[in-house]
Parts: structure tokens; sequence; C-alpha cells
């Protein structure tokens, strides 16, 4: 369990990426075990916590333990670009290849890093910036690199998705903006993230908790990760946020200690910070129990 002196420091704010983050662990993980768990005796056994988030999926090593709604279609929001950042590596992905911002890329709404129009950057560091702060300029980039459109990229993470059989989910867009018929699940969502992290560049992309990418000719730009459980939950791996007014905010969180990865996925959580911290405190108890 967390250090309750163990301080988390409040984080700005930015393009629709966070919410309110946690000030505190520890104790604070300890009243939210408490909130959560009201009423649970009412629901199914494996909904434990029943105000955690309107869906939610916590694994232990690969295995589902509690879910509530888990192949309820949702809006994912920006959990999308975790099938964007997969199919960008099926594609022999070349980290080193200069692309060139569109009009289009550079006008996204949403999160961004302030990318302009004709300006050129890295593919690796516009896929940092994409898992990272959960850049929508970096992410349209990207996928009109990759497929010469957004369109075409978007066709390709369909058919990702129908050949994983994630029958829940199908994309509108690249970057998780909401759309009618943009949705997907947190049961395939656990799926694809499962996938996503055996891809080494992107298991260590998204444990960054801060990085730096250059626009090449013009300047450095740093960032910290819009995900608040890096660098203050112990053993946080990543691996994506996401909010939008349809989606609500979201998170999908990773953490390994001892050996032991839990998997938390958590759409439309009303405190996603507090909610994953406490139900990955409880997987790792109930996981250490049944050593």
């Amino acid at each position: 369990m967390p250090n309750p002196r163990q301080w988390m420091r409040p984080r700005r704010r930015s393009g629709g990426c966070s919410a309110a983050k946690p000030t505190r662990v520890g104790l604070g993980v300890f009243l939210a075990v408490a909130t959560l768990a009201s009423g649970a005796a009412a629901q199914s056994p494996t909904d434990r916590y029943p105000k955690a988030a309107r869906s939610y999926l916590v694994a232990i090593d690969g295995q589902v333990i509690w879910e509530r709604a888990g192949d309820a279609h949702l809006a994912p929001a920006s959990l999308t670009k975790i099938m964007t950042a997969l199919v960008l590596l099926d594609h022999n992905f070349t980290a080193d290849a200069v692309v060139t911002i569109s009009p289009r890329a550079a006008a996204i709404e949403g999160a961004q890093i302030g990318l302009r129009a004709g300006q050129k950057m890295t593919a690796g560091d516009l896929f940092t910036a994409m898992l990272v702060r959960s850049a929508n300029d970096a992410c349209t980039a990207l996928a009109e690199h990759d497929a010469g459109s957004v369109q075409a990229f978007v066709a390709r993470m369909n058919e990702r998705a129908s050949a994983m059989h994630l029958s829940a989910t199908h994309f509108v867009n690249p970057c998780g903006l909401d759309a009618p018929g943009h949705l997907s699940s947190a049961r395939d969502l656990f799926q694809l993230t499962q996938v996503a992290l055996a891809r080494p560049l992107f298991a260590s992309t998204v444990s960054l908790e801060r990085a730096q990418v250059q626009v090449l000719g013009g300047p450095a730009i740093t960032f910290t990760s819009s995900n608040a459980l890096l660098g203050r939950l112990p053993g946080a791996r990543g691996v994506k946020t996401g909010y939008t007014g349809a989606a609500g905010t979201c998170v999908i969180a990773a953490v390994e200690r001892n050996g032991r990865r839990v998997i938390a996925v958590l759409l439309n959580a009303p405190d996603r910070w507090w909610a994953a911290a406490a139900l990955i405190e409880k997987a790792f108890e109930q996981a250490a129990a049944d050593r």
C-alpha cells in the first residue's frame, strides 16, 4: 500500500485530457475504497465497486476479477489512441521518418502540443507526444503520414479491431474525438491494451512521466504525461487517459509489482484517479491473498 505520507502534486488541466488530480495517495485510497464499495452487496459478485465508473474492468495477470458493464458500448475518448499506436506499429513504423504537419492536423480540436502547419517533426517524437501528452495534432499528423489520409487510417483501425474480434469497437477518427458511432467497451479496450503493451516501443512510451520533442529547425517542446498515476502510484506503467464531453473522464492504468500486473479500465469515472488507485490496491491485496 502506498505510504500515507506520499504527496501527489496536482498538475494543471490542459487540452481536455485531465481532471482534478489527487493530492495524496494512502489515506485517500482507503477513503476511495470505502466509497466505491458502498452498496456493493446488492450487485453482481463481480461488480464489487459499483460507484467506480459507468463501466470498469480490473484484471490480475490477464484474468478479469471485477467488472461493471464490461461490454457496454461507450465513447472511449483518447483511449482510442492505443489502437492508433498499434496500427502505426503494424505498418513498419519508422521513428526517424520526417512528418510535415498539415493544416488539418494543426487545427484539430482538443489536447495538442501547439504544432503549426508546415512544421516538421520526426514520427518518433510525434508518437511520444500522442501517447504521453495525448496530443491530437501529433495523432492526426501521424495518421495522415501513415495512410495518406485520416479516413484511410481509420479504415485500418477498424480492420484491426475486426481482426482482434473487438465486437463493441468502431472508430470514426484516430484521436478519440466525439462522433456518432465512435465506440468501444471496457472489455475491448482491455484486450487492446494487452496486445499494445507487448510492443516494446508502446510500453516504454506510455510509462514516461515527462518528455521533450523537437520541431525540426524550431523549438523543443517539453510536457508532462496526462496520466497522474505515473510517478505517484507505486509500480505504475501507464497506459492512457481520455476525456470528452460524451465519454467523461477515462483511464486505463497498468501497474506492476513483484512480478504481478494489474490493469484497470475505467470509462466515465467521476473520480478516475482515486477510483483507479483504489481498485488497483484492492486487486493487489487479492493477488497476495491468492498466493
